[in-house]
């Protein structure tokens, strides 16, 4: 079984800044795409950024500039660095990641974590 394990949330001021970081484990042979997503109430779930297993880079153009997302491979573990919070980035945040689990496997599969709640206060 994989398991995505996400930890750093909580609650922080506007302008604040909070890490995220999610952990991969379980039976795995690699990892492709890792990412972040968010959903606040009453909306639905977006992207925030991704990154390859090379270190290629994706995000959201609400979050450029002041999110950066990192990995470890040899963790197996991705991250969310968040400065310059604002109250909209207000949401659960989630990990995701696609993951072959045995070397005879031709297709990754995706996992999703059970989401950390971000709340930013004006």
């Amino acid at each position: 079984q994989v398991q995505l394990v996400e930890s750093g949330g909580g609650l922080v001021q506007a302008g604040g800044s909070l890490r995220l970081s999610c952990a991969a484990s379980g039976s795995i042979f690699s990892i492709n795409l890792m990412g972040w997503y968010r959903q606040a109430p009453g909306k639905q779930r977006e992207l925030v950024a991704t990154i390859t297993s090379g270190g290629s880079t994706n995000y959201a153009d609400s979050v450029k500039g002041r999110f950066t997302i990192s990995r470890d491979n040899a963790k197996r573990t991705v991250y969310l660095q968040m400065s310059s919070l604002k109250p909209e980035d207000t949401a659960v945040y989630s990990c995701n990641a696609d993951i072959r689990s045995r070397p005879t496997m031709f297709r990754f599969e995706n996992y999703w974590g059970q989401g950390t709640q971000v709340t930013v206060s004006s």
